[in-house]
């Protein structure tokens, strides 16, 4: 896997011309290798920007290059090398091993409908041990708990082998130890990640960029410490935000009250 320069420009979505727009013109770049923080409160348009990163909503203005190539003007194929994504809706109803839906990622790699070639077979099975689902690799999918599906999922995308990898809150339904694991792999991966979270202070630790969304308008990008402050965090969620030093790690951190309850809990 190689990480590739991802660079969005005045990109912007509604879902139809005469109607508001969900999301501004927004544009930001993240070098190859980095990590890019996409926050905000629900409503904000984080999952709007994912779904016209990784394909499914057409931009109503604006381009987004991987690589140099604009996603937008290549076969679906091609832009699922580049482009993998990891979602939060999961499959209800999917008959499929685990192994089966990871093998799913070679998908773009393969002419056609062959089967999986040797190689295809080493890299699912290397996708399966990262996640640690070698001993579930004959289980059907829908017999496995939520996190357990999550890294499924996870494990799939990168059997993709993609360039850019984007994550929608990637540690919804993980117990705290498969979180820490994801996030440690997130860093560990030569991928351009993008990953949207609702922990500012997750998303301040693995996150090389953050860009800070409120009601479709950007309000910050950059480094967590320039954007993730105690004003801007406090205008974008409407609450009272506090950054605090915790010992003896001596780590920042920040911390959430309703405005009428700040200096009280």
């Amino acid at each position: 896997m190689n990480a590739a320069d991802l660079i969005a420009e005045n990109l912007s979505w509604g879902p139809r011309k005469n109607q508001p727009l969900l999301l501004h013109p927004t544009s930001f770049e993240v070098n190859a290798g980095q990590v890019l923080g996409v926050v905000g409160p629900n409503g904000a348009g984080k999952s709007t920007l994912l779904r016209m990163i990784y394909r499914y909503h057409t931009p109503s203005s604006g381009h987004i290059h991987v690589d140099g190539q604009d996603i937008w003007a290549m076969p679906p194929r091609a832009a699922a090398r580049k482009v993998a994504a990891v979602l939060q809706e999961q499959p209800t109803s999917f008959g499929l091993t685990v192994r089966e839906v990871v093998a799913l990622g070679r998908t773009p790699h393969r002419l056609g409908y062959s089967t999986l070639g040797a190689q295809d077979a080493e890299i699912v099975d290397e996708a399966l041990s990262r996640l640690d689902l070698q001993s579930l690799s004959f289980r059907d999918l829908l017999t496995l708990s939520g996190g357990e599906r999550q890294r499924v999922m996870v494990a799939r995308a990168l059997a993709q082998q993609p360039q850019v990898l984007v994550l929608d809150e990637p540690t919804n339904h993980l117990d705290i130890r498969h979180q820490l694991e994801v996030l440690a792999l997130i860093r560990e991966l030569d991928l351009t990640i993008v990953v949207s979270l609702h922990d500012l202070n997750m998303a301040s630790q693995i996150c090389d960029r953050i860009l800070l969304l409120e009601n479709g308008h950007t309000m910050g990008f950059g480094l967590p410490e320039t954007v993730l402050t105690e004003a801007k965090v406090s205008d974008a969620f409407r609450i009272d935000a506090r950054r605090e030093y915790l010992r003896p790690s001596n780590t920042q951190h920040l911390s959430f009250h309703l405005p009428d309850q700040r200096g009280t809990l």
